[in-house]
C-alpha cells in the first residue's frame, strides 16, 4: 500500500487554495503523497499562483468543473481527503447575478459530496465563511449561532454548509467545516478590497469607499487561515464546525487609512460611493473552539501582515496588472503550469 495522503484540493489555483497547497507541500511534518488540484480557471483562478510549485512531483493539476460528475469520477479514485475551496466568492458579483453562485457553491458542493461517497473518501473539509452568520452588532458568533445570511453569496455558502453537514449526518461522511473571517495576503484577486485599493493607489488612481466606511470586518492573514484549515484537517472532529479568525477588527474607514499611509496616498484619493445593497454592518467570530481543541492562534499581526502584503503588490505588478484594477474585472489570464501532470 502506498504511504502518505492523497488530497484533492478544489479551487487550488485560487487565492486561498493555492496558499493551502503551498502549506501542504512545504510543511515537513505533513505526510503527503499526492496533491491533486482541480480548478475551473475562471477569472479568479490563475496557474501563476502555483508556478513556484511546478517542480514538485507530488502536485497534479486538472482543469475542470466540480459540477461535472465525469471529471470527479476520473479524479476521485485513491483520494483520501477532499479540501473544498472552489466557490464564487465576491458579494458584489452575487448581487449582480446570483446564478453562478448557486451553481458552483450549492450544486458543485453537492456534486463533490456525492462523488466522495461513491469513491470512499475518508475526510471532507469544507471551507466556508463567517458571512453565513449574517451581521452582528455586538459580541462574536460561536459555531452554534444560527445562520442568517444576507447576500446571495452568503446564502449560497450557508446552503453548502448545510448540505455538507447533511452528508455527515445522513451518510456518515467525515465532514469538517471551517468558517473564516476576511482574508488578505499576496496573490488575492484585485476585486477584493485590499488588493483593489493597493493596486489602484500605487497607480495613482482613486479608490471607492462604500457609504460612510463604518462597516467592520475581522482581518485574517491567508497563511494563518491555511494553518487553521490544516489543523482542522488533521485533528478536527467529524461533523464539527470551526471558526477561524484573525483577531483584529477594523472599520472600512480605518482600513482605508492604513492603506493610504502604506502607499503614500491621502484622502483626496478616496471616492465615496453609494453603500452596497444589504451591506452587513459587522462580522466577528469567536475562535475559542479552534483554540481549545486544536491549538489555533493567528500568528501574523495585521500591522506586519498588511505591510508585507502592500510590499508584495508593489513588487509584483506583472502578476496583477494584467488582471486590471476595475472593481469588477471580467477576465484574467493564466500561465502554463509546467512540470505538472494533467
Amino acid at each position: 500500500m502506498q504511504k502518505g495522503t492523497h488530497l484533492l484540493v478544489t479551487g487550488g489555483a485560487g487565492f486561498i487554495g493555492s496558499h493551502y497547497v503551498r502549506t501542504l507541500l512545504r510543511c515537513a511534518d505533513v505526510d503527503v503523497r499526492t496533491v491533486t488540484v482541480l480548478d475551473k480557471l475562471t477569472y479568479a483562478g490563475n496557474l501563476a499562483n502555483l508556478a513556484d510549485l511546478a517542480g514538485d512531483d507530488r502536485l497534479r493539476f486538472r482543469q475542470g468543473d466540480i459540477c461535472d460528475p465525469g471529471v470527479l469520477d476520473a479524479l476521485m479514485p485513491g483520494v483520501d481527503t477532499v479540501v473544498h475551496f472552489a466557490a464564487e466568492s465576491h458579494v458584489d458579483r452575487s448581487i449582480e447575478d446570483s446564478g453562478a453562485f448557486l451553481r458552483t457553491n450549492v450544486l458543485g458542493t453537492q456534486s463533490l459530496l456525492d462523488a466522495s461517497l461513491r469513491h470512499g473518501v475518508r475526510t471532507f473539509v469544507h471551507v466556508s465563511t463567517d458571512e453565513v452568520y449574517g451581521s452582528i452588532e455586538h459580541g462574536s458568533w460561536d459555531e452554534n449561532c444560527p445562520l442568517r445570511p444576507n447576500s446571495p453569496y452568503s446564502a449560497s455558502k450557508a446552503s453548502s454548509d448545510l448540505l455538507a453537514l447533511a452528508g455527515h449526518r445522513t451518510h456518515g461522511l467525515d465532514v469538517r467545516i471551517t468558517r473564516c473571517s476576511n482574508n488578505y495576503g499576496p496573490m488575492q484577486h484585485p476585486e477584493k478590497v485590499i488588493p483593489l485599493f493597493v493596486t489602484r493607489l500605487v497607480d495613482g488612481l482613486s479608490v471607492p469607499l462604500y457609504g460612510d466606511g463604518s462597516n467592520v470586518r475581522d482581518w485574517l492573514h491567508v497563511e494563518d487561515h491555511c494553518r487553521g484549515i490544516e489543523l482542522v484537517r488533521r485533528a478536527g472532529r467529524p461533523g464539527e464546525v470551526y471558526n477561524i479568525g484573525g483577531g483584529t477588527e477594523l472599520t472600512n474607514r480605518q482600513l482605508t487609512e492604513r492603506l493610504l499611509v502604506a502607499t503614500g496616498a491621502d484622502w483626496s484619493s478616496v471616492r465615496p460611493v453609494p453603500d452596497r445593497k444589504g451591506h452587513d454592518l459587522r462580522y466577528s467570530v469567536d475562535c475559542r473552539k479552534a483554540r481549545d481543541e486544536l491549538g489555533y492562534r493567528p500568528l501574523r499581526d495585521l500591522e506586519s501582515g498588511l505591510a508585507a502584503t502592500v510590499a508584495w503588490y508593489r513588487d509584483h505588478p506583472d502578476w496583477w496588472r494584467p488582471l486590471g484594477t476595475d472593481p469588477l474585472p471580467r477576465t484574467a489570464p493564466s500561465v502554463a503550469l509546467t512540470g505538472t501532470a494533467h
